[in-house]
């Protein structure tokens, strides 16, 4: 009987199933079997899923089966795929996985974002590319100056769209999608889906599939979930007790601010843990050189913001560490999630002050569960319910108009 839940059952060239059992690909995720054979045939798909989900590889493979099994010449400072996506870091990941199969098929590819040396970029683009990951300044600055044409673009994926928007990238990504032939495939991703991410489907799709996993509760279900409350002065003590377990191997740790996150390292740094910080006051090469010693496990431990993690995607991380509760409660979710990826199991780690404790209430509704508390620690202290600081979480108001940041 034929196994419908692997990559075999799906119609991808053999090439391509090779290297995935070579990288250890085995099953694929819901988000990946649902999308999948809908891209293989040409369909225009929306595809709601959190980051961390498996998206990638989900519009990646259908691309390089198109460009492999189809194969063609491309015109000079032409493409045939476009990815967008809204940072540095979630491009260079996407590019990443591209090469890793495309090497196998002799497809083209390459990243441009800001940042990095326009020259080498526009050089690279002289023959033609078969798959281009951007971001949207770089592209909109290579197509105004006549170093990219867009003309012969059969596939165009826009990745994390309501991360895009919240970035305030809407008028680029409309201003994209003009220099874009008419007849094309299409496939937009995103982790939520909010109205202006309904108007934006509408305005761009051709009688989309629809496909929606909601992972918000597996993601909980398959990672070990510990609370430890405590007094405020004793976070970095309780964070190097921790540490002294040697199973903290490959540790992604969340700060509130990135001033905190700097702090915090220097600090660790001192107490002889390996650590860097991950955050926007970075310049892109000093975020490249901390992602991949963490990556490479040259480091074991990296502290960073919200934002910036939303580029991070990297599969063994052992443990997540709230050093704070997140101040939007969707981000418990978002953070955790980064522990635990591809089937693997995952642990993550909540420290809660007294102040907190309305907003952990707000979480733990969200998440439908509550905490366990790990008490046997040197620096356990009953949360104070009674804190006059402790305010629960608000839904954000609707805003008639969004600022860029």
């Amino acid at each position: 009987m034929k196994d419908t839940n692997t990559f075999n059952s799906l119609n991808l060239l053999p090439s391509i199933k090779e290297t995935l059992n070579e990288f250890g690909f085995v099953k694929p995720s819901p988000i990946q079997l649902k999308a999948i054979p809908y891209l293989l045939t040409g369909n225009d798909l929306l595809g709601i899923a959190k980051t961390g989900s498996g998206k990638t590889a989900a519009f990646c493979l259908p691309i390089l089966n198109k460009i492999v099994s189809e194969p063609r010449e491309v015109s000079p400072f032409h493409i045939r795929a476009l990815v967008l996506t809204p940072t540095r870091e979630l491009a260079s990941q996407i590019e990443k996985f591209v090469q890793d199969f495309g090497d196998i098929d002799g497809v083209s590819s390459l990243v441009v974002f800001g940042g990095a040396r326009r020259a080498n970029q526009v050089e690279s683009l002289k023959d033609g590319v078969d798959i281009l990951v951007a971001t949207p300044g770089r592209l909109i600055d290579l197509i105004e100056s006549n170093r990219l044409s867009l003309d012969e673009v059969e596939t165009f994926i826009l990745d994390e769209a309501d991360m895009m928007l919240d970035m305030g990238f809407l008028h680029d990504v409309k201003a994209i999608i003009s220099y874009l032939p008419a007849r094309k495939q299409v496939a937009l991703f995103s982790a939520t889906m909010p109205k202006s991410i309904e108007r934006l489907s509408k305005e761009i799709l051709v009688d989309p599939v629809k496909v929606k996993v909601d992972i918000e509760s597996t993601v909980v279900e398959k990672i070990e979930q510990r609370l430890y409350p405590l007094h405020k002065k004793n976070k970095l003590n309780l964070l190097l007790h921790l540490l002294e377990n040697e199973e903290l191997s490959k540790v992604l740790l969340f700060s509130k601010t990135k001033i905190g996150a700097d702090i915090l390292v220097e600090e660790l740094l001192e107490n002889g843990i390996s650590c860097s910080s991950f955050h926007s006051n970075k310049s892109q090469a000093q975020r490249e050189i901390a992602l991949e010693s963490f990556r490479m496990g040259e480091i074991r431990l990296l502290v960073a913001t919200d934002v910036a993690a939303r580029g991070i995607d990297i599969l063994d991380i052992t443990h997540v560490i709230n050093y704070s509760l997140p101040e939007e409660i969707s981000n418990y979710v978002h953070r955790i999630g980064r522990t635990g990826r591809a089937g693997g199991v995952g642990v993550a780690i909540t420290f809660c002050v007294s102040s907190e404790w309305k907003l952990l209430e707000s979480i733990e509704s969200k998440i439908n569960e509550k905490i366990p508390v790990v008490t046997d620690h040197p620096y356990f202290t009953e949360l104070n319910t009674k804190d006059p600081h402790s305010k629960k979480k608000k839904a954000r108001p609707k805003s008639k108009s969004k600022k860029k940041r």
